[in-house]
């Protein structure tokens, strides 16, 4: 059974960290690119970022360069996502997903950016 399983979000206050991980079984995880898509409330889904099956290449939303970092760990089939200097904007349940057209999603873990 394919799971994906998002941790480490939370509320924090503008301006501050968090970082993201996702645990991934089931499938050979440094087979496949992997995503971060997150949805703000109300709001449709929205791709954050992406990496390469060996972390080589990775790639972000315009709007959040600099501030968001992806990376990942083969060897404990795991991704993350590095948060800095976080907005009220940023708030939003994100998502790890990968496999042949997205086809594995988590469950979310919800960030909240707020004083």
């Amino acid at each position: 059974e394919v799971q994906l399983v998002e941790s480490g979000g939370g509320l924090v206050q503008p301006g501050g960290s968090l970082r993201l991980s996702c645990a991934a079984s089931g499938f050979t995880f440094d087979d496949y690119a992997m995503n971060w898509v997150r949805q703000a409330p109300g709001k449709g889904l929205e791709w954050v970022s992406a990496i390469s099956w060996n972390g080589g290449s990775t790639y972000y939303a315009e709007s959040l360069k600099g501030r968001f970092t992806i990376s990942r760990d083969n060897a404990k089939n795991t991704l993350y996502l590095q948060m800095n200097s976080l907005k009220s904007e940023d708030t939003a349940v994100y998502y790890c997903t990968g496999g042949l057209g997205y086809a594995y999603w988590g469950q979310g873990t919800q960030v909240t950016v707020s004083t």
